[in-house]
């Protein structure tokens, strides 16, 4: 079995210490000590206490912005929906340390500031997208700014239903609230319009990706 990193250690005490003393009680020094690691070891790893809670945050952005950066015209709702989705499959991969920082983010007010401010810098990533994807005019602003709301509203309404144990199926649900939330920004194809072919890769199955297509295109399931 792999030996967990410092940083891991780290996380670990950091989130036990939280469970056990409450936030605002705990120390760097508190966290370093159950660690096992000096100060400095703690620094290298995190900015401040703050960042232990939020440790991926950049990450994640980053991987947002390339995912979405590799899309064409024809492939940007599923840029879209995939994006949204690397966030969510990130945090059922923490399992119990996202459950934690989602009843610290409850009880400790200046972590939920924080969380809402991450929260529209995933939004802005989105926006900034989508605006470039309607053409950039003043007349689209408005349109990308209510898509991108949409898409994180969809996302985070998935993931507080895991975290609050209401759902064993995120993934299932997610592909279902996405569907639904990008088909009512899809632009209908004109009569005259013969059709388009869309292509992109994905790591899921046909029979998985055809459903959420279909509700994205408007045809019939």
């Amino acid at each position: 079995m792999q030996r967990p990193s410092v940083k891991e250690r780290l996380t670990g005490a950091a989130f036990a210490l939280f469970d056990e003393r409450g936030y605002e009680a705990t120390t760097v020094d508190d966290i370093t000590e159950r660690a096992g690691v000096g100060r400095t070891t703690f620094f290298r790893a995190f900015r401040s206490k703050e960042e232990v809670i939020f440790p991926d945050h950049e990450a994640l952005l980053d991987a947002m912005r390339s995912r979405l950066a590799g899309s064409t015209q024809q492939t940007a709702l599923v840029a879209v929906r995939e994006a949204a989705r690397l966030v969510l499959m990130h945090y059922l991969g923490e399992g119990g340390l996202a459950q934690a920082r989602y009843r610290l983010t409850r009880s400790v007010p200046a972590l939920r500031d924080r969380e809402i401010a991450g929260t529209l810098q995933y939004q802005r990533v989105f926006r900034e997208y989508i605006h470039t994807w309607m053409g950039n005019g003043e007349d689209t602003a408005l349109s990308a700014e209510l898509m991108a709301a949409a898409v994180v509203t969809a996302h985070n309404y998935v993931l507080r239903r895991w975290l609050r144990g209401l759902t064993d199926q995120p993934e299932t649900e997610f592909e279902t609230a996405m569907a639904t939330t990008l088909a009512r920004f899809a632009e209908p194809s004109s009569a005259e319009d013969p059709g388009s072919i869309v292509a992109f890769r994905t790591t899921k199955s046909l029979d998985t990706v055809l459903p959420a297509l279909r509700t994205i295109l408007g045809e019939p399931g």
